[in-house]
């Protein structure tokens, strides 16, 4: 597989993490080049791992959650994304400190961002393409573009406030549909 190939893979599997940071980059107020660090950083080495794990896993894994994993993608982007819109709603002293770069919400936007390039790993297996060059620009690619999205989400957010709270809630469910729609309904 050449390199022109492999960007294009890293940046079509990036999108959801661009799109995901961008929603996050409107609520983060606190710390946020700390933030984002934290953010590009799981995302890029959950995104270089996962081909990684799909690779080596050839047949044996990949098929066993192939049936589901659109339904977890999707159900771990709306629970997040329905935690946005929630806080977003609250106002004053009952503002949660709900921060989505820490802790198991970190985990679970990792996880549901890269879930889709554990498939990308078992089709590299099949193809026999060496797997250790793609997963390092795949996950450069992940931690760049998370990066940018948690750049421009955060000026969104500076610009038009907790309006904008409610709508990354509302991205982030809506990528999850949109998974869910690619993998019922191939489209």
């Amino acid at each position: 597989m050449d390199i022109l190939s492999i960007i294009v893979v890293a940046v079509a599997l990036g999108m959801d993490a661009f799109s995901v940071a961008i929603s996050i980059g409107v609520v983060q107020r606190k710390d946020a080049f700390r933030a984002a660090l934290r953010l590009a950083f799981h995302f890029g080495l959950f995104q270089f791992f996962m081909p990684l794990v799909g690779w080596l896993a050839g047949g044996s894994i990949a098929h066993l959650i192939s049936g589901y994993d659109h339904w977890i993608a999707f159900g771990l982007l709306a629970y997040v994304g329905g935690k946005m819109i929630a806080d977003a709603r609250r106002t004053g002293d009952e503002q949660g400190v709900s921060d989505p770069t820490q802790g198991w919400k970190l985990v679970l936007l990792s996880i549901a961002t890269s879930i889709d390039a554990l498939a990308v790993g078992f089709s590299f297996a099949l193809l026999k393409v060496p797997i250790v060059f793609p997963c390092v620009v795949i996950g450069i690619t992940a931690f760049l573009m998370t990066a940018a999205g948690m750049f421009f989400g955060g000026r969104l957010g500076k610009i038009f406030g907790k309006k904008v709270e409610v709508l990354g809630g509302l991205v982030l469910i809506g990528i999850g549909l949109k998974i869910l729609s690619e993998h019922l309904w191939g489209g």
